[in-house]
């Protein structure tokens, strides 16, 4: 009696999926009875390339190049697809190189200043018949005056304020922190006034300098700038956190 041997094939191979519209690799499972047509159909709600423009390259489990998928009449199983195997899909819709995204390649559309102010359909002339934005004076002026107002207060707390200053800073959300005055005055990194403080503990932001300009000297993370209405001066001892014990 002579032995037969069954060969045994499972229907359905598990591939990983990469294409050069995106970075991202996929693991789908697939049906070896199906046309290359049919698997292109079904990539394409993968990676988003019309089926119409796939160029398919396999790759084995290593990744190293082994054929093309070009006869969409040919099964998938056909080809030596295994689990874990690699199919690659270029997109050639023209969408990978920019030429439909691309706003830079798009002819604008330019107006000057004076001839838009003269249009009646435009944003800038709706806003104006709405009182919107700048365009509300009385919203605009009082937003001036509450910013004067601020300024005011920032300035007189300033005056009241000098290095060498023990100090306790409260900024809502932010726990209080105790250091020492060491700078009072305008910035360059930002308007306004601001007090440069050295605190007791590593809470800061910096060693005194703020973009390469040196305001006053300590040592990494102990330094900060803030408001002066967010400093309260007075008698602030250095806590004594005992560091030097044993």
């Amino acid at each position: 009696m002579e032995a037969s041997v069954t060969v045994i094939t499972n229907p359905t191979v598990s591939v990983r999926v990469t294409s050069t519209v995106s970075s991202f690799e996929s693991n789908r499972r697939f049906n070896r009875g199906i046309t290359i047509a049919e698997f292109k159909s079904k990539l394409e709600l993968i990676v988003g390339t019309p089926a119409a423009y796939m160029d398919l390259e396999l790759f084995n489990t290593s990744d190293r190049f082994l054929q093309k998928l070009e006869n969409n009449d040919a099964l998938l199983g056909s080809y030596p697809v295994d689990d874990d195997c690699r199919i690659h899909v270029t997109d050639c819709s023209g969408t990978q190189s920019g030429e439909f995204t691309d706003i830079s390649k798009v002819d604008k559309f330019e107006i000057s200043d004076d001839a838009y102010e003269k249009r009646t359909d435009s944003v800038r002339n709706f806003k104006k018949n709405m009182k919107l934005g700048r365009f509300n004076e009385e919203n605009v002026a009082m937003q001036e005056e509450i910013l004067a107002k601020k300024e005011e207060e920032e300035k007189a707390a300033a005056e009241a304020i000098a290095v060498g200053n023990r100090c306790k800073i409260q900024i809502a959300g932010q726990p209080t922190k105790i250091g020492t005055v060491m700078y009072v005055g305008t910035t360059d990194f930002k308007p306004g006034c601001w007090v440069g403080v050295k605190y007791d503990e590593p809470l800061g932001k910096n060693d005194g300098s703020v973009n390469g300009k040196q305001y006053f000297e300590c040592q990494p993370k102990y330094g900060a700038f803030v408001k002066p209405l967010s400093v309260s001066v007075g008698d602030f001892p250095e806590e004594d956190y005992g560091l030097d014990e044993m």
